[in-house]
């Protein structure tokens, strides 16, 4: 009895692969979050968060203030902030672009944000997590993409 030759099936494996993996990028939505410091403060002390961002080489995001009114903002909005009470979100400064016949107020390649908060007077002491959701609408020379929003979350520990 002839066993079957495996090899001959295998080899379409790595470009199904690869094409998945293809598609996954795709999906990434042109924006990431990085790992966020885990902050460490007293109760009734002011702190901050640095929430790194990166966009996609060839992309951009309108700023948190942009140009006009129907273009959708980079936006940080705390859903649950835990032991933290939430203040001011700190944007970069943005950079005008052109296109087309508009001038576009946006955000390009690696930057902070900076979120600001205040630890409880009566936070209980030990871990938790501040969560919020980051929205956005990734942008290139000639495309828009549909607006996407995703979570972000600063780890803290009230000492």
């Amino acid at each position: 009895m002839a066993l079957p030759n495996y090899s001959k099936m295998l080899r379409p494996l790595p470009l199904i692969a690869l094409t998945s993996l293809a598609l996954l990028a795709q999906g990434t939505g042109h924006l990431s979050v990085g790992a966020i410091p885990k902050v460490t403060a007293k109760r009734g002390e002011a702190v901050q968060a640095k929430i790194p961002v990166a966009i996609d080489a060839g992309f951009h995001v309108n700023s948190d203030k942009p140009t006009e009114d129907y273009l959708i903002p980079l936006k940080l909005k705390w859903t649950a902030a835990g032991a933290l009470e939430p203040g001011q979100i700190v944007y970069p400064k943005p950079t005008q672009e052109k296109v087309a016949d508009q001038t576009l107020a946006v955000f390009t390649g690696s930057f902070d944000l900076v979120a600001r908060f205040k630890v409880a007077p009566n936070a209980p002491a030990g871990p938790g997590s501040a969560a919020g959701k980051l929205t956005y609408q990734a942008c290139n020379a000639t495309t828009c993409f549909p607006p996407k929003t995703i979570d972000v979350a600063v780890p803290y520990a009230i000492q």
